[in-house]
Parts: C-alpha cells; structure tokens; sequence
C-alpha cells in the first residue's frame, strides 16, 4: 500500500542556481527509481534559517510531495545523509487530514500561478 509522504529539505547557500536544481533533480531520481510518484514539488527559495547551520544563517528550501512505500523513506533519507549539499531534511507521512490540506494548498498555488 503507497503512503503519502511529504519531504522538506534545505540546500546549502553557496549552490549556484544550476547546481541547486541539479540536487532536487538528484532527490527526485532517487524517489523515481524506487518506485515513489511524485505528486507536487515547491521550490520555497533563498531563505534565512530560524538558527546558524554549519555556519550558513540561509538556505535553498525545496518541498516534495510523493506517493511511495514505507522502505522508499530509508532509502531516501540514506541519500539525504549521503548529499553533502543538502543540511537539513524533513520526511513525514501525511494522515488524511493533512493530505486533505496539502491538495487544498496545492490546487490554491496552481490557481494563483494561472493568475499571473
């Protein structure tokens, strides 16, 4: 049975804009071939941190929606670990209750980049 799942995680500042998106793509790739669909990606940007880490006080935010199964997780977070451009990292199943507001949110972010 897939779950779904919602990833947060936060690129150190230093990355060109290339190499930023050369890392989400790595993390995607890593979803995909483990047989995770990805459901919505959100690139949140340049962003100060709440507190200083490894010395960096800003970081490239990127948010991912999957469907996958649990052991998909493990797999996911190894990479994580592994990625010396990623600091932080976030990975949380979604109950129904917060799938219901991720959708909400997702549709209301389409509608509003339609407006523009």
């Amino acid at each position: 049975m897939l779950n779904h799942y919602e990833t947060v995680f936060i690129l150190t500042p230093v990355l060109s804009d290339v190499q930023m998106k050369e890392a989400v793509e790595k993390v995607k790739s890593v979803l995909t071939e483990n047989g995770a669909t990805i459901t919505n990606e959100e690139n949140w940007g340049l962003r100060k941190l709440a507190y200083p880490i490894l010395k960096k006080s800003t970081g490239f935010y990127s948010l991912l929606q999957f469907d996958a199964e649990a052991s998909v997780v493990a797999t996911l977070e190894t990479h994580f670990r592994r990625d010396e451009r990623i600091i932080r990292f976030l990975t949380f199943r979604l109950d129904k209750y917060a799938y219901e507001y991720a959708e909400k949110r997702k549709n209301k972010v389409k509608e509003t980049v339609k407006e523009n």
